[in-house]
């Protein structure tokens, strides 16, 4: 049964969408902070430049602030969260917050990435952030799993495009490969600072036989997507929804892939797809619009990511929510979307695959019971005993 088929209703309820087990590969930890954190850290630590002090009048005018059609407009915002994440206090606080929040939204694995460089104002060292926040995830992990919820989380370290620290931040993630930094990835305005200013980086990465992953594809277009792969050799690539530029549907429905789309889609490369931003950077109009569905319909390697749930006002339960009422999707589909991004995870084989094997897969077939027992019910009520 494909989506556009499904019965409405074997469409899966909110409640089932939450319980779904869901893997994240793009979120940002300086893009998902509780408001009333942000509150009380600023308070804490001195800051008096919040727009708001009430928690969720800050909330709202985060998701407001960011909704502009701007990716510039929509990074300024990061100036007060990263205010509040300088101490080693904080940066805990933030991760271990992190890990509860996924995993109390049926997240069971996510690579949570962050700019270790944007965190030192205060006085921390680069190793101090890492520490800090790797000690934040443990601990949420703890709590996660104290509160009946299991999730393993890994640190991407990130990179500013606009600043020149790209070599020394992939070398300190290589330094903490084997203590849950699983990759590195630049971020940041991609207009005017294309990826190949980093060219170092991604090199001494591949010497080391580490992985990265490209911001590209967002607000600029298949050139930066080109690059990304063709000159840094990209394992995935962050957003990439840009892509569709290189895909022409005809007026009969026919599809045209051209080379740089062939390429993505025969060699399998991951795409960071994260629909709710991409409508508020202007990448796409509509959840109904946005590329994901032709990207899926065309087997894509496409993966569902929330990009920073504060200023999206989103969590992977809600980008669902929006995909399933944009595209008809079912618990298959939000199944494949979950295989394709463990399957695309910087963790080892064997451990992605029993991810798949032990949780994902177990976790669906479980869920699609309900509808089995829902319906075995109904019917067997309707019957008229004629004996």
């Amino acid at each position: 049964m494909t989506s556009q088929t499904a019965p409405t209703g074997a469409l899966p309820s909110s409640d089932q969408i939450r319980r779904a087990p869901k893997v994240l590969l793009h979120d940002h930890l300086d893009g998902g902070l509780r408001p009333g954190t942000i509150v009380d850290l600023a308070r804490a630590s001195g800051y008096t430049s919040l727009p708001e002090i009430d928690p969720d009048k800050l909330g709202v005018w985060f998701r407001e602030a960011a909704d502009s059609g701007s990716l510039e407009r929509y990074l300024e915002t990061f100036t007060h969260t990263c205010a509040v994440m300088q101490t080693r206090e904080a940066l805990v606080r933030v991760a271990a917050e992190c890990a509860e929040d996924l995993a109390e939204d049926g997240v069971v694995y996510a690579e949570v990435r962050y700019a270790p460089e944007q965190h030192l104002e205060a006085g921390l060292s680069l190793e101090e952030v890492v520490e800090a926040v790797n000690e934040g995830f443990r601990e949420g992990e703890r709590r996660a799993k104290a509160n009946g919820h299991r999730i393993r989380v890994g640190a991407l370290l990130t990179a500013m495009r606009h600043a020149a620290r790209a070599l020394e931040i992939a070398e300190l993630a290589n330094r903490y490969r084997d203590l849950s930094v699983v990759g590195f990835d630049i971020a940041g305005a991609e207009a005017g600072y294309p990826p190949t200013r980093h060219l170092d980086a991604f090199e001494y990465l591949k010497r080391e036989n580490n992985h990265f992953t490209i911001h590209a594809g967002e607000a600029f277009g298949l050139p930066s997507i080109w690059q990304a792969l063709q000159w840094c050799g990209a394992d995935r690539l962050g957003h990439g929804v840009r892509i569709i530029d290189d895909i022409h549907v005809h007026e009969d429905g026919s599809v045209k892939l051209g080379r740089l789309a062939s390429y993505v889609r025969d060699k399998r490369i991951p795409l960071e797809l994260c629909p709710s931003s991409n409508l508020q950077t202007g990448a796409a109009h509509s959840y109904a619009e946005h590329p994901i569905g032709l990207l899926r319909s065309l087997h894509f390697r496409a993966t569902v990511n929330t990009d920073n749930r504060l200023m999206s006002g989103t969590s992977m339960s809600r980008e669902f929510e929006h995909l399933v009422d944009a595209f008809g999707y079912t618990l298959d589909d939000m199944q494949w979307f979950s295989v394709n991004a463990m399957k695309s995870a910087f963790i080892p084989f064997d451990e992605r695959l029993a991810m798949i094997n032990d949780v994902i897969k177990p976790g669906y077939a479980e869920l699609k019971s309900e509808w089995l027992f829902r319906q075995s019910a109904s019917t067997s009520g309707s019957v008229v005993d004629e004996g």
